[in-house]
């Protein structure tokens, strides 16, 4: 499996009660597919698997895979501060069908590279599917250093990268040093800059509510080497991208996006809390400017 074009993380709905809401769920994942994106993430951080029961989350992969019926992609994230719910996870993603796994290191543990590294091969034992490793150390604590992708880039399965440091030396060495692992763009803000060292793929965030613009980025970056545009659109989408990845409401900011553009959003689950009316009506005329100046370039040439 390669990883090409734009891998969604798709947001999780609740309804008000914080349940999931599994209709609107689905509603996500059609119009994902309507709109040209090439792959689905279920249980990303951006779908709040943190907190999701695990019960929970074994039955988005399953609905997942059953409502994309094969037009497209499915990757699992299986991703816990247990070891062993990781294991349970990657288990149950491939029960469930899905094409392939993103998997990080267990936050707060902090496990040395040599740990680390044996908890990603358990993990690919279990499931033997492709994996999409996803380095995020503002998250995890942990970075994936040479020495642990020295000892996973022997495995077949070990496949690509998602790149979320926000470390733009990472990207160069990545690109330099270890070709046998696919780059994928991890940073809302620096997907041009992926896509000029060579990665063939997005895990976009943005995707979520402008998943047109985001395949469109990747179509005349990665297909058509035309970076005069895509540099246009990434300037189209820093100010969108930099509200998103420096504030303080990311997910709550995603989801709101996704109301403003009349898809389906809802509440988020504690401990995060709703935004207030100011912070909306800022993220409002973001979305908006972002979205005008995107119609503006993409529909030209």
């Amino acid at each position: 499996m390669r990883f090409e074009g734009i891998y969604t993380p798709i947001i999780t709905t609740f309804r008000d009660d914080l349940s999931v809401d599994f209709d609107a769920y689905g509603q996500v994942i059609d119009w994902q597919v309507e709109n040209g994106c090439h792959g689905l993430i279920v249980g990303g951080s951006t779908g709040e698997f943190f907190s999701l029961t695990q019960e929970e989350r074994i039955a988005q992969f399953g609905f997942a895979v059953e409502r994309a019926a094969g037009r497209l992609p499915v990757v699992a994230g299986v991703n816990d501060l247990l070891a062993a719910r990781c294991r349970e996870l990657a288990a149950a993603a491939r029960e469930a069908g899905v094409d392939a796994l993103l998997v990080a290191a267990p936050p707060y543990g902090l496990p040395n590279q040599e740990e680390l590294a044996a908890h990603c091969l358990e993990i690919d034992r279990i499931a033997d599917l492709p994996i999409m490793l996803y380095n995020y150390p503002g998250r995890t604590g942990v970075c994936m250093e040479d020495s642990f992708l020295e000892r996973v880039k022997q495995k077949r399965n070990f496949r690509a990268i998602k790149e979320s440091s926000g470390d733009i030396d990472r990207l160069h060495r990545l690109a330099r040093d270890f070709p046998e692992l696919q780059l994928s763009a991890g940073a809302e803000d620096q997907a041009l800059e992926f896509f000029a060292w060579g990665a063939r793929s997005w895990v976009s965030v943005v995707a979520n509510f402008l998943p047109r613009e985001a395949v469109r980025l990747y179509e005349l970056c990665v297909l058509e080497g035309d970076f005069d545009r895509g540099r246009r659109i990434m300037s189209a989408l820093l100010p969108l991208t930099t509200c998103l990845e420096k504030g303080d409401k990311f997910l709550q900011s995603v989801k709101c996006a996704c109301e403003l553009l009349d898809r389906p959003g809802g509440p988020v689950r504690p401990p995060f809390q709703p935004m207030d009316d100011a912070s909306k009506g800022e993220l409002s005329r973001i979305v908006e400017t972002a979205r005008e100046s995107l119609q503006s370039i993409i529909g030209k040439g």
